[in-house]
């Protein structure tokens, strides 16, 4: 059965198994070739109600109208080709009564049944409502309408109406017990079968799914439940009666609970455990604190002393390196005093010998002088050569620089001179282009396109290609806003002259065209992609903006294929044009763009994307540009402009070329002149050498000697002075340096004596942080075993809430049963003192509410309340014993029933096989829910192999009509559905199904049949109870249908 909403009413339930009962007991064979007869029925020639009178679809699947169905009481055929509407009918009978999408097997949602392009479908279904079983006869009439609207979204309104058209109902409550009413089961194969079921159903391998299906096609698994449910109240039930007997169990376990807890709060170990650790912790604490400070004096003064030690090492390596640069400047002195002692020595010598030599004259002091004055002359023209030597350098070093910048002028000059000459180049080509293109415009992409579409026509129409190649791009299309060619072009760029192909055959038969016309390297570019003539879905994908169009919205396309090779290759869909730069940039970059939107471009062509910005070196349209003459003209004035820029260019040339020789010359005459200045200086200074050489051997005249004599003693005092000076500076910085290396080593000292007084602190402080972290770790452990502690007793208090309210409430109910409650656990003393309390609280009660006879009276009205509802107790026991009975009998005869059904299940499905000749077996094992089906065609019967799926097409149908019978034959609905039953079949075993179909509609002549098939029905016998539907094959997005009477 299908799942219905709210709970299943017990009564319905209870009449529907009486009613499957009683007809099972009915149709019962007493052998395998017993067959139900007719004479059983009423003698009503049709079924009053259930039936499916007509149905009626609109924008239902694929098809825009299907006009009434009015279907035969008894047998019909659909027939029609495939896609003439023959599922869509079985597939909206389920959707119109209500059932899933998921039950017809061909969708997984409703609004999948929609059709493409429409908002609603609409189903009516009418079901025959007679006799004197019929459901609300006096609200519906004879007919009840059922009309479901679907809309796109997948949501559905249900609209019940009578016969006369007057609307009853809209809920689906009423449908579901419309349906419960009628029997109709649409999830219930054997009312319902499609051929995806049938599959699923014989090829399944588990035999347990088999089982389950038979128990859902004959309802024993809804009874199942049924008695399930049924068991389970009547434990509650039980449960219930027996929960006055727990009342004293309560008070014990609610006292025990009581102690417990007394118990646990009396427990002090864990507070003492808990407080012993806690004073442990502190002390360790207390000690490793007074070592942590010591220990941090220590490595305080420890880091000062590091800290002067450091400053003293580098004040003593700067005194070091001091000294050593005062004791170099002392021996330097001191070797210079040295030297020119020497040299007074040599002096004093010569001037010796000079007194005791009688040769020196007066004319020998003369020579010398000469030799002195021309020594002088000579230094002087050397001075002077050396001046005219540097300025020579400088003046050569000048023009060689404004050589090399002429050079670069030139150089420059002629690369300008190239660009506008390749300019010049291509403007003419492109003027040349255009002037051609006066009579046909693909010469704009150039010169030999004409051609090579020629060629591809041609190369098409001789079958060379499976589908013709478009192109160029830019040829194809055109644009809605001509001002923005220039922004489409520089988005487009190569594509523009690019071709289109479906596959790579005809890829590689155009680039052999091409190359009759191209150079390699140098041929428009080929893009391969599957031609669709439906332009792709970018719903999701397209860049939106209100004020700014994509690429894709401003261009149109001889053909559908250029829009989509454009998205699949540059994603004109995602790409916007802003005709301002200033609005391109906001847009794109001071906030986030557009969604799916990757980048823009400017009505000149400037490329803008959210982190960059590109300039357009493209300043016309080449391609899409529509004013033909102007933009030649444009190209005549621009040939022109080039062609006077190339003339000046040519002049200027030749002027740098005729100045960079004039300073080449300059330049090589400088350059001699300054070999010669160089050559005159080298004479010059070997002149003084020599001159100088010749003074120092004449230089013997007394009174120079002295006066050198002289000067070179005062210049010996100085020195002599120099050196005392440096020794004692060199002193006084050797004191300072032993000063600052005795400091250091008593800071090295101190730190090392520091560092070994820290060694037992740290020894000493490891262990006391040992012994915390352990103490810390016991109470942690203690806090937490505290905290569980305390937590068991929280716990157990609420539980001994939780039982003292459960105490009270099961009290209350006692004292509905005995007011009174009597204890004979305490003394007679104790019994009479109670006995006296209670006299008091009697006379008390009493003066509050009311006299004696009064209490009397209403004890005696509660007493018997309470009797009376003991005796209801005791009755609803009673009840359950024997329900404990009723249910075990009616088990026994579920499993009675269920054997019963499946032998006879069993029975006609082999008698249905030997109409075919086939033998067959299906194996019921209730203990384990598995069915096993067997069957084995004829010449067979020795094969080990009978699994359903080695038979053929034909054969697997066949059993499956054998089943569908056998169930037919045990079960009840007011119809029955088969879906293409005889596709795979051949024509004598389709011929044996009809008779079997055929024959049994004869006997159940009060239900209805519908059976689709592809097949034709001319073979049927004529009868005016099978009635053939005959479905149009499609045409358009309408079809007819129209039913005849055989």
């Amino acid at each position: 059965m299908s799942k219905r909403k709210g709970k299943v009413i017990a009564d319905v339930t209870a009449a529907k198994c009486c009613r499957m009962t009683a007809v099972c007991a009915k149709d019962l064979p007493d052998d395998a070739s017993h067959q139900p007869s007719s004479s059983s029925f009423p003698h009503s020639v049709t079924g009053d109600i259930g039936l499916i009178e007509s149905i009626t679809l609109r924008n239902f699947m694929c098809h825009h109208f299907l006009s009434p169905f009015h279907f035969g009481p008894n047998v019909n055929f659909i027939v029609g080709n495939n896609g003439s509407g023959k599922s869509a009918i079985l597939t909206a009978l389920i959707v119109g009564l209500g059932g899933k999408a998921t039950v017809t097997s061909r969708a997984a949602s409703l609004k999948d049944f929609v059709k493409s392009g429409e908002n609603t479908a609409s189903i009516t279904v009418k079901l025959r409502n007679r006799g004197p079983d019929a459901y609300k006869k006096d609200v519906y009439g004879d007919c009840i309408s059922i009309e479901h609207r679907i809309s796109s979204d997948g949501y559905r309104t249900c609209r019940l109406k009578s016969k006369s058209g007057q609307l009853i109902s809209n809920k689906k409550e009423e449908l579901t017990a419309i349906l419960d009413h009628f029997n109709i089961q649409l999830d219930n194969p054997v009312s319902i079968l499609n051929q995806e079921m049938s599959k699923q159903f014989l090829h399944s391998k588990s035999e347990s799914d088999k089982y389950k299906f038979f128990m859902k096609a004959t309802l024993l698994e809804q009874m199942k439940r049924d008695y399930m449910h049924i068991k389970h109240t009547k434990m509650v039930t039980r449960r219930q009666v027996e929960r006055q007997e727990e009342v004293r169990d309560k008070e014990q376990l609610v006292q025990q609970l009581k102690e417990d807890i007394e118990k646990e709060e009396n427990d002090y170990k864990h507070h003492e455990n808990l407080q012993l650790c806690q004073t442990n912790v502190i002390q360790v604490e207390k000690k490793l604190q007074c070592i942590k400070s010591r220990t941090d004096s220590l490595i305080a003064e420890r880091d000062s002393q590091s800290e002067e030690s450091l400053k003293l090492k580098e004040q003593m390596k700067t005194m070091s390196k001091t000294y050593k640069e005062k004791e170099l400047v002392y021996l330097r002195a001191l070797n210079k005093v040295k030297q020119s002692e020497q040299e007074q020595n040599l002096i004093h010598e010569k001037l010796k010998k000079a007194t005791a030599s009688p040769s020196l004259s007066s004319d020998g002091e003369t020579e010398y002088a000469k030799r002195r004055k021309i020594l002088s002359n000579v230094k002087v023209q050397l001075a002077e050569l050396e001046n005219k030597y540097t300025h020579l350098n400088q003046e050569i070093k000048a023009k060689h620089q404004a050589l090399l910048k002429g050079k670069e002028e030139r150089d420059k000059l002629s690369l300008e001179e190239r660009n506008v000459q390749v300019s010049y180049e291509f403007k003419l080509k492109r003027k040349d282009q255009l002037l051609a293109s006066r009579s046909n415009k693909l010469r704009r992409f150039g010169d030999h396109v004409p051609e090579l579409l020629d060629s591809i026509s041609e190369a098409y129409a001789a079958g060379h290609f499976l589908k013709k190649p478009l192109g160029p791009i830019g040829a194809c299309i055109s644009l809605k806003d001509p001002t923005l060619a220039v922004a489409v072009e520089c988005c487009l760029r190569s594509f523009m002259k690019a071709f289109c192909c479906d596959n790579y055959k005809d890829e590689a038969v155009l680039q052999r065209l091409m190359a009759r016309y191209y150079p390699k390297g140098n041929r428009p570019q080929i893009i391969v992609s599957p031609f669709f003539e439906k332009v792709y879905n970018i719903h999701g994908r397209k860049a939106s903006h209100p004020e700014y169009p994509s690429v894709l919205d401003i261009i149109t396309a001889t053909s559908p294929i250029i829009i989509n090779c454009l998205i699949d290759m540059r994603g004109i869909e995602s790409v916007l044009i802003i005709k301002e730069k200033d609005k391109a940039r906001r847009v794109m970059q001071q906030r986030r763009p557009p969604k799916n939107c990757r980048e823009a471009f400017t009505v000149e062509g400037d490329q803008v994307h959210p982190n960059r910005y590109y300039t357009s070196d493209l300043s016309i349209a080449k391609y899409l540009g529509g004013d033909l003459e102007s933009e030649i003209s444009m190209l005549e004035t621009d040939l022109e402009n080039q062609q006077a820029q190339l003339s000046r260019f040519k002049l200027q040339v030749i002027s740098v070329t005729e100045d960079i020789a004039r300073m080449q010359n300059e330049l090589n005459s400088s350059i001699v002149t300054l070999k010669k200045t160089l050559a005159s200086v080298n004479q010059v200074k070997a002149t003084v050498t020599e001159l100088e050489s010749a003074g120092e051997e004449q230089i013997d005249d007394i009174s120079s000697l002295e006066e050198v004599a002289r000067e070179n003693q005062e210049k010996i005092e100085a020195e002599k002075q120099t050196v005392q000076d440096a020794k004692k500076e060199l002193d006084n910085y050797q004191n300072m340096v032993e000063d600052i290396g005795c400091k250091y080593s008593s800071v090295r000292e101190r730190i090392d004596q520091l560092s070994v007084e820290m060694e037992p602190l740290k020894d000493e402080q490891l262990k006391l942080e040992a012994e915390c972290a352990k103490h810390e770790q016991n109470l942690k452990i203690l806090e937490s075993k505290l905290g569980s502690h305390e937590d068991t007793i929280q716990a157990m208090k609420a539980d001994l809430v939780q039982r003292e309210e459960e105490l009270q409430e099961y009290v209350a109910k006692a004292s509905k049963i005995s007011p009174e409650r009597q204890q004979v656990t305490v003394s007679t003393k104790s019994i009479d003192l109670e006995i006296t309390r209670l006299k008091k609280t009697m006379r008390m009660y009493e003066s509050s509410h009311g006299e004696h006879e009064q209490v009397v009276r209403e004890y005696a009205e509660a007493l018997a309340l309470y009797r009376e509802k003991i005796n209801q107790v005791r009755d609803l026991r009673r009840f359950i014993d024997r329900l404990d009975d009723i249910i075990s009998d009616r088990q026994n005869r579920y499993k009675i029933m269920r054997r019963s059904l499946s032998v006879r299940c069993k029975l006609y499905f082999n008698n249905f096989l030997i109409k075919m000749n086939c033998c067959g077996s299906m194996i019921f094992d209730h203990s384990n829910e598995t069915l096993s089906i067997s069957v084995k065609p004829p010449g067979r019967e020795d094969d080990d192999v009978s699994d359903m799926r080695s038979l053929s097409g034909g054969e697997r149908s066949f059993s499956t009509i054998c089943f569908m019978l056998s169930l037919w034959e045990i079960t009840e609905s007011p119809f029955r559905c088969l879906d293409e039953f005889d596709v795979y079949m051949d024509m004598h075993n389709r011929r044996i199904s009809l008779d079997l179909l055929l024959e049994l509609s004869e006997r159940q002549h009060l239900r209805q049949f519908i059976f689709i098939t592809p097949l034709t029905t001319r073979s049927l016998p004529k009868s005016k109870l099978i009635k053939i539907h005959q479905l149009q094959d499609p045409e358009g997005s309408r079809s007819e249908t129209r039913g005849e009477d055989v």
